[in-house]
């Protein structure tokens, strides 16, 4: 897979973000701490690596909140409407983007659903999709 560079901004339009890198995964994820994020049935997640994240404008509403108990988990979101936004762990070359918030098409379908051992009987599901019952390794 090439490098490639995506836009994408929060619900209110305050929040605009530029992510260059290389694609390399696009997964569903139905564990508890990302239906609780999202708000719906499971968080549809792009990853770049190696990725860089960018703000182009209001980096001053960017929020996070780390879950204290989880390793890797945060969430980070717009300050105004609240809309998920992309992150980049410190330290790692890694740019998690929420699928949702991209004003671009995602240049990659979806590969798998995990942590399908948590999803909630009503979320959707059977799209043929590869299933995890937690991260695959």
């Amino acid at each position: 897979m090439t490098q490639t560079t995506l836009k994408g901004s929060c619900l209110c339009g305050a929040v605009k973000y530029e992510a260059t890198g290389v694609p390399t995964r696009f997964l569903h994820c139905h564990c508890s701490r990302c239906r609780k994020a999202s708000g719906t049935g499971h968080a549809s997640n792009l990853f770049l690596q190696p990725g860089v994240l960018r703000w182009l404008e209001g980096e001053d509403q960017v929020r996070s909140f780390k879950l204290p108990e989880a390793k890797r988990f945060t969430n980070q979101f717009c300050a105004s409407c609240g809309s998920r936004l992309p992150r980049q762990a410190p330290g790692t070359d890694v740019v998690l983007i929420p699928a949702g918030s991209l004003d671009d098409d995602a240049p990659i379908k979806p590969q798998a659903r995990i942590f399908c051992g948590f999803r909630a009987d009503w979320s959707c599901a059977d799209d043929g999709l590869p299933t995890f019952p937690e991260y695959p390794s």
